[in-house]
């Protein structure tokens, strides 16, 4: 993960966790990661290579296949089953710490 956003993540962590509402964070911490995904996949600018990142992320050959060549725009396939798993929650959580 890129230098900035790793610092940017770090000091989001540490700002948000003085919130004292959590539904609040919860949704700040779900569009933060819905928009992570969504410059994902804006870097990966074709469709050959979309599909290559979902199938070597581990996705399905068919979700990765229809996902890459969806006309649908990047914000809505952000939130698609196929970038969801091939970028986990976790995945996010493992590069700020």
């Amino acid at each position: 993960m890129h230098p900035s956003i790793k610092l940017f993540l770090t000091g989001w962590r540490g700002y948000s966790g003085f919130c004292e509402t959590p539904s609040v964070r919860r949704n700040l911490d779900s569009w933060l990661r819905r928009r992570l995904r969504l410059v994902f996949w804006r870097q990966w600018q074709r469709g050959r290579t979309r599909f290559a990142e979902l199938r070597q992320r581990g996705g399905n050959r068919a979700l990765a296949a229809k996902t890459s060549s969806s006309a649908l725009g990047p914000w809505r396939l952000s939130r698609s089953p196929a970038l969801s798993f091939a970028l986990p929650n976790t995945y996010f959580i493992t590069q700020v710490t």
